[in-house]
């Protein structure tokens, strides 16, 4: 029974490791997002960290990237930065592939 137990262990840290992977790389995803909006509406360098923080922030607000996406095109559209929600969402999979670089960058 042991050998079972152990595959369980394995699978379980495995999946608990790829979620916080996941996570993470979604969190710097929004981060980048977050600075990109920030300098398409003109922020300072302090306003674009307090911006991008928000950005992550407004992810945990439901599931899946409707939120971020609301809270992008809302802010945009209130600074008068003239962007639809395509422009947002390829942005969006630009920026998950970026963060996804930097990640396994930063692993190795």
């Amino acid at each position: 029974m042991t050998t079972f137990d152990d595959r369980e262990r394995a699978f379980e840290t495995k999946f608990a490791r790829d979620q916080e992977v996941h996570f993470r790389i979604i969190a710097r995803r929004n981060r980048l997002l977050g600075e990109w909006a920030a300098e398409r509406m003109g922020l300072t360098p302090e306003e674009t960290d307090a911006y991008a923080k928000a950005v992550v922030q407004a992810d945990f607000e439901e599931a899946g990237d409707e939120d971020v996406i609301r809270k992008l095109a809302g802010d945009l559209t209130a600074a008068n930065v003239d962007i639809s929600d395509a422009e947002i969402r390829a942005m969006l999979n630009d920026k998950a592939a970026e963060a996804r670089r930097q990640f396994i960058d930063s692993a190795n």
